[in-house]
């Protein structure tokens, strides 16, 4: 048997949302690259008209190509795995897979299942959001994870000691891997759903909120978030980079959210905001 396949080029922060824009058109296994993905799908038995629909929309972001071959059937996943390797976050937290062995050397372990088109926990700013976390109290706290992923951040919220979670995210792709590795390191306080936060509306108030998402979702949701972020809460957000930080914390300071911190990684950034003991605006 043979597949059609795509390699892609794009900007890191654009794989995943290709990948997933991709696996509605048909494609069943992807491979992250240094420089995007590659996309594989049964020869022809793709949706072509959606595939160029995709180039087209995306292609007006950001840099973006396309190449495609032919190539024999292989298992992917077994070539994938052996190339996925464990993350280790400030020595303190290990996020590894099941098929890699555990290492008490690390006062926390996450484990994830990971699938080819999902995150796997290797970008920057999941690693900036972790640290961070690893130094925030979660400890009796409630927590909510805007567009959760694979559910990494509420997991390691879990292990910090919160009372709950409650995590979302617009993908279904991520909402059904995240529930699997909720169930995988047997956190049981983490409520998942499906949706975004103006549908959901998330009820009642949050002692820290997590959002590891992009610069112009952020933009649009942080007065949503510092609305049901209790006074003196913790706003942790993640998803652009340095130079984006100013625009960041601009808006996050029209209402009530002064930074605490900041972290850079290979250029991505994350900072830690805290709500006004008044409340803010």
């Amino acid at each position: 048997m043979y597949y059609s396949r795509f390699q892609v080029t794009c900007a890191p922060d654009y794989s995943e949302i290709l990948m997933a824009e991709m696996a509605e058109a048909g494609f069943d296994s992807f491979l992250e690259t240094d420089s995007g993905f590659e996309a594989y799908v049964t020869l022809e038995n793709y949706d072509k008209e959606k595939l160029e629909e995709i180039k087209t929309r995306y292609g007006a972001q950001t840099p973006l190509t396309f190449e495609q071959d032919k190539i024999e059937k292989r298992n992917w996943n077994e070539e994938w795995e052996q190339s996925y390797q464990p993350i280790i976050v400030d020595n303190r937290c290990l996020i590894r897979a099941a098929f890699h062995a555990p290492d008490a050397a690390y006062p926390y372990e996450i484990v994830i299942t990971p699938k080819m088109s999902f995150g796997t926990g290797h970008h920057q700013t999941t690693y900036l959001m972790v640290k961070s976390q690893l130094d925030m109290d979660h400890r009796d706290k409630r927590v909510m994870d805007a567009g959760c992923g694979t559910a990494i951040l509420s997991i390691m919220a879990c292990k910090l000691g919160a009372t709950s979670v409650e995590a979302f995210d617009i993908d279904e792709w991520s909402v059904i891997n995240g529930q699997e590795n909720i169930e995988v390191n047997g956190c049981t306080g983490i409520h998942l759903e499906q949706g975004k936060f103006e549908d959901l509306q998330p009820q009642g108030t949050f002692d820290i909120i997590l959002a590891n998402i992009n610069k112009n979702v952020l933009l649009q949701e942080i007065k949503y978030y510092q609305g049901c972020l209790a006074p003196g809460g913790l706003l942790l957000l993640s998803g652009f980079y340095t130079h984006d930080i100013a625009d960041i914390a601009g808006e996050a300071g029209r209402y009530g959210l002064r930074p605490v911190r900041d972290d850079e990684r290979e250029s991505w950034a994350s900072v830690l905001f805290q709500k006004e003991a008044s409340g803010g605006r």
